[in-house]
């Protein structure tokens, strides 16, 4: 763990956002592999995926905002060390355009509903699902609480997906949470480097 930490805090924004696009390729890939071995048709494939528009703006924004909301009670609750996962999502984050950000988020809620929710979910059942997910967040996994946190969060989005059948919702539910939260980190990151600027020209 100690190696792995140490080769990580070594990256820089770059390399880690590369990283990241490889996993997502990884994860599509896996997706579409098991999609081909245990869905019987294209079109039981396809039912899965409804364009409502309603639904998918209403229900899939709505539980993303009770995350979100969620996140931001928690952060002003607990610990700021219970959330440290290694400055990994700052540095992911750190100097992208907002279209960057924009492209990021809708790969991972794509890649990663589709998967997790659209095949494994659909044959596994959903809490083999959710616990896959969190388990596969594995920086997460010596933090008890951004683990439960995230495991939570895989919980209900598979409850969501059980309920409405329709992958869509999750997916712009999990890249609305992802959006939101990179835009906070990303603007987070450009005024922590103003007030560090500040405060070593008052040091001056």
């Amino acid at each position: 763990m100690d190696i792995r930490k140490k080769s990580i805090e070594d990256m820089n924004p770059k390399e880690i956002r590369l990283n990241l696009y490889i996993t997502q390729v990884i994860v599509i890939c896996m997706g579409i592999l098991l999609a081909y071995i245990f869905f019987p048709s294209m079109d039981t494939f396809l039912s899965l995926w409804n364009w409502d528009f309603s639904s998918i703006f209403f229900i899939g924004g709505g539980v993303a905002c009770m995350i979100v909301l969620l996140d931001y009670i928690a952060m002003h609750l607990f610990p700021e060390s219970w959330f440290d996962d290694g400055g990994i999502n700052n540095r992911m984050f750190q100097g992208m355009s907002v279209i960057h950000v924009l492209v990021v988020t809708v790969l991972i809620g794509t890649a990663e509903e589709f998967l997790f929710r659209g095949v494994i979910q659909t044959y596994f059942g959903l809490i083999f699902a959710s616990v896959v997910f969190a388990i596969l967040h594995i920086r997460y996994i010596t933090k008890p609480f951004l683990f439960c946190f995230v495991l939570l969060i895989s919980i209900v989005f598979g409850y969501v997906f059980q309920y409405t059948g329709n992958l869509l919702i999750t997916i712009f539910a999990h890249f609305l949470v992802d959006f939101i939260m990179g835009l906070q980190l990303r603007n987070q990151m450009k005024d922590g480097g103003d007030r560090d600027d500040d405060e070593a020209d008052n040091r001056v």
